[in-house]
């Protein structure tokens, strides 16, 4: 067995050690490829400060980036034995490179060194989601657009359209990534440096890792930069639950829509499952299932506040299971919005739902607004109209003309798209992309 970087000649208790590792060995899986990005990044600062010869980091550099390649194909496995993805690379290292392996753990802690591999691991996370949202919220404008002219209302009320409805989600979308845009800037900087939570004695130059890995900055302050673990996910699971929102509600408004009661949209048959008895029936379970995983999604920031509100500074063992409910959420979200994306693209409208006489009374609103503008008091047309409802002799002229911004006759989605733009634009993805190709070339 692969003895622990902190033991010593005590081997621990097989039952406390499969309480205290948990799931932590399935969930470091996913942060391997940053774990290895990580280590190089700091290699380098180490050999630039005098810890490590330039011969050694060249070594440790190729064999980290043959690793890297491994973790990138979704082979790398954390063997039995082995504690963590930190030991799994640093026994990878001494086995091809002998005791340089041991080298790169100079001047960290696994305490730093899982903050960091969390943060690189989540802003890979949200640039994900970050372009998948936009993908739906561009689906969702075009079908706005090609559909504006379609009334609609869920209720007898006043007229509604297809293109509000569709525009209505898009613009939730926009204002959702803003508040990613912010949990993106949280996650974004750098913790490198802080050790366990107290910083180090070597000449450690933060500046230079931060550079390296294309943070926008770093957590200056060592205590805070422990402090921050469970706050970060935190932020940014409340910023996953924006999205959820509106994909759930989203979700509800499907269901209801696709109904027989309704009949205000179609789903194509392939993509819904029937019933073992009814053979008419035809279930929107993709709708179905968004809905319940959203809702779920939208739960996650009070777990992760439930784990760590009562935690004092430093490092507890408590966050480890953070990972566990954080991690995964990722690919459920993005799963949800790929769903949802090409259900709406593929879905029909029903451009007929007015036909229907129960809708006449639609345009009642209409009709005092139209006698007002040729000079009537408000207060008098609405009772005329009123009147002739109750006596069944309203007739209504289904012309709708809404002309202020937002309205039916203008959405605005021009403009939506223009806000939603510059929301994007205000990620730094580029700098992020440029900083890994230059570290990994």
């Amino acid at each position: 067995m692969a003895q622990k970087l902190w033991e010593k000649n005590v081997q621990v208790d097989k039952e406390v050690e499969t309480f205290t590792v948990g799931k932590d060995r399935e969930m470091d899986l996913y942060l391997a490829k940053y774990d290895v990005l990580g280590s190089m990044a700091h290699i380098t600062m180490l050999e630039s400060i005098g810890l490590l010869a330039k011969e050694e980091l060249t070594v440790l550099l190729a064999e980290l980036k043959n690793i890297y390649a491994v973790a990138d194909r979704g082979e790398f496995v954390i063997e039995e034995g082995v504690e963590d993805v930190h030991s799994q690379v640093e026994l990878m290292l001494t086995r091809r490179l002998g005791d340089i392996g041991k080298k790169i753990h100079s001047g960290r802690s696994r305490n730093d060194q899982v903050l960091l591999d969390l943060k690189l691991y989540t802003r890979a996370q949200i640039r994900e989601l970050v372009e998948l949202t936009n993908g739906l919220f561009e689906v969702l404008i075009s079908q706005s657009n090609r559909y504006k002219e379609v009334l609609m209302h869920l209720q007898i009320a006043m007229p509604s359209s297809f293109g509000l409805w569709f525009g209505a989600y898009a613009e939730s979308l926009m204002d959702d990534l803003q508040m990613m845009q912010a949990a993106y800037k949280v996650c974004n900087r750098n913790p490198l440096g802080s050790a366990a939570g107290y910083g180090s004695s070597f000449p450690l130059n933060r500046q230079m890792t931060t550079d390296l890995l294309g943070f926008d900055s770093m957590d200056y302050n060592v205590v805070y930069a422990q402090m921050g673990r469970g706050k970060m996910e935190r932020t940014v699971a409340f910023a996953m639950a924006g999205i959820a929102a509106t994909l759930s509600k989203l979700a509800f408004d499907a269901c209801m829509f696709n109904s027989q009661n309704f009949g205000f949209i179609k789903l194509p048959d392939q993509f819904t499952t029937g019933s073992s008895i009814m053979p008419h029936k035809k279930n929107p379970d993709v709708f179905e299932l968004t809905r319940a995983k959203c809702n779920k999604i939208q739960g996650l920031p009070q777990q992760i506040t439930l784990i760590c509100n009562n935690l004092p500074s430093g490092y507890f063992r408590d966050l480890q299971i953070i990972k566990e409910v954080f991690l995964p959420a990722f690919d459920e979200l993005k799963d949800c919005i790929r769903m949802v994306t090409h259900m709406m693209r593929e879905v029909k409208v029903n451009d007929h739902i007015l036909e229907d006489d129960k809708y006449a009374l639609l345009f009642s609103v209409e009709e005092v607004n139209r006698l007002v503008l040729e000079g009537v008091p408000f207060r008098d047309a609405y009772k005329q109209v009123g009147l002739n409802i109750e006596a069944g002799k309203f007739t209504p002229n289904k012309t709708v003309s809404h002309t202020h911004e937002g309205s039916i006759g203008n959405l605005c989605n021009d403009s939506i798209s223009a806000l939603m733009q510059n929301i994007i634009d205000g990620f730094s993805f580029s700098k992020v992309n440029e900083a890994e190709k230059e570290l990994l070339a």
